[in-house]
């Protein structure tokens, strides 16, 4: 029975993959941050046939919490056979965390930067073993500016979303390459254009736009989710690391999202700014 984790897996994509991923029997480690969305969750999952249901509660956005889900995640299990990176936010108008950080990145990025690398001994000791990135074709337009990353000038929800998930699809890249020969593969992926909460902080005027937008362009979250349930369980993608998938098909990222010195520039600020070395 493999291991499965999935954050923000209470909701939209992370809780339809956990259902599809539910049918191979395997267990799913639930992480989100509210106590009564996760037991529903579980519920949920359970009845769509997984081994076993885990829930961890766990602030993405947090620094400390980050820290606190990787402890017990070590002291849990033997094993991690999957990481889905997939919690995710937006915010409207500039936010910052407990840790002073603007909190789009911090959730997008920085959460899943920090528990990946806190679990990366665990992912090699479990090999073959997958990382997966939620990211978007919205990484397509971000910039990437090291002297402002959190845009105390010029902060857009839009832009601070996508430079998030630039991110998220150069970190990928970087990640895979250090860890080549470990037999833990890397990827980030666009899952489409998916109708989920995440669009709920939009101001009001936005709303009607979006809910146009979902009933005639946008595809369901379990559509959606089907990208990272292949991802994490085909076998045709087993050996593939460092990619960007659009829904299950592999793609050219940005030309950013190509540039291996702006990776590794990337993982290096990410790490001070939660404390690792670099």
């Amino acid at each position: 029975m493999k291991t499965i984790l999935i954050t923000g897996a209470t909701s939209g994509i992370g809780l339809e993959a956990a259902q599809q991923l539910a049918a191979g029997g395997d267990r799913l480690v639930l992480v989100g941050r509210n106590p009564q969305k996760l037991a529903d969750s579980a519920d949920l999952v359970r009845a769509a046939g997984a081994g076993a249901v885990v829930t961890l509660e766990c602030d993405i956005s947090s620094q400390s919490s980050v820290r606190q889900l990787a402890k017990v995640v070590e002291a849990t299990y033997d094993r991690i056979d999957v990481l889905a990176n997939n919690a995710g936010g937006y915010h409207q108008t500039r936010t910052e965390t407990a840790d002073g950080i603007e909190a789009t990145f911090a959730t997008n990025h920085l959460g899943g930067f920090l528990l990946t690398e806190l679990l990366t001994d665990l992912l090699v000791h479990s090999a073959p073993a997958r990382i997966l990135f939620t990211s978007s074709v919205m990484h397509y337009g971000a910039t990437l500016d090291f002297d402002d990353l959190g845009f105390r000038e010029g902060y857009s929800g839009e832009k601070a979303y996508s430079r998030s998930k630039l991110a998220n699809v150069l970190y990928a890249r970087a990640l895979a390459q250090r860890l080549d020969g470990t037999r833990v593969t890397v990827n980030a992926f666009h899952p489409g254009a998916v109708a989920t909460g995440i669009w709920n902080s939009l101001p009001w005027f936005g709303r009607p736009v979006v809910a146009l937008a979902e009933r005639i362009f946008f595809i369901s979250a379990a559509e959606g989710a089907a990208a990272l349930t292949y991802l994490a369980t085909d076998p045709s993608v087993g050996a593939v690391t460092g990619a960007y998938f659009r829904k299950t098909r592999e793609r050219e990222p940005s030309r950013l999202a190509r540039d291996d010195r702006l990776a590794r520039q990337l993982c290096e600020v990410s790490a001070s700014l939660v404390g690792l070395p670099g």
